[in-house]
């Protein structure tokens, strides 16, 4: 599975989680922000608002509030939970542009 396709459906996970949870969707709608996702030779970009993420695109946002630069591998170690988010962060295996916290806040409704 490529990276794009594994976003995609984390961010399809994302939209069904926010149907289902109400409490959820609360907590999150406020938030607006703009994330890249660079993984070296390809790239992403999305933006949340209303509790909703669209425009799902390669390519990098000049103007991203957050940006997370890691390898496609640890990207998947990420996903599939091999890789805890601190322990990347810690370890150096993803670098975050902006605020972690907002990527932590949003760790929790994946």
């Amino acid at each position: 599975m490529s990276a794009q396709d594994s976003i995609q459906g984390l961010i399809d996970k994302f939209h069904r989680k926010m149907q289902s949870d109400e409490r959820a969707r609360a907590d999150v709608e406020p938030i607006k922000k703009t994330f890249n996702i660079d993984l070296g030779g390809e790239s992403y970009s999305m933006r949340l608002e209303n509790a909703c993420i669209s425009g799902f695109a390669p390519g990098l946002v000049s103007d991203a509030d957050v940006t997370l630069i890691t390898t496609p591998e640890s990207l998947q170690d990420l996903i599939d939970g091999t890789l805890r988010p601190m322990r990347a962060y810690v370890t150096k295996k993803i670098t975050v542009k902006g605020k972690v916290q907002d990527l932590l806040f949003l760790k929790k409704f994946f």
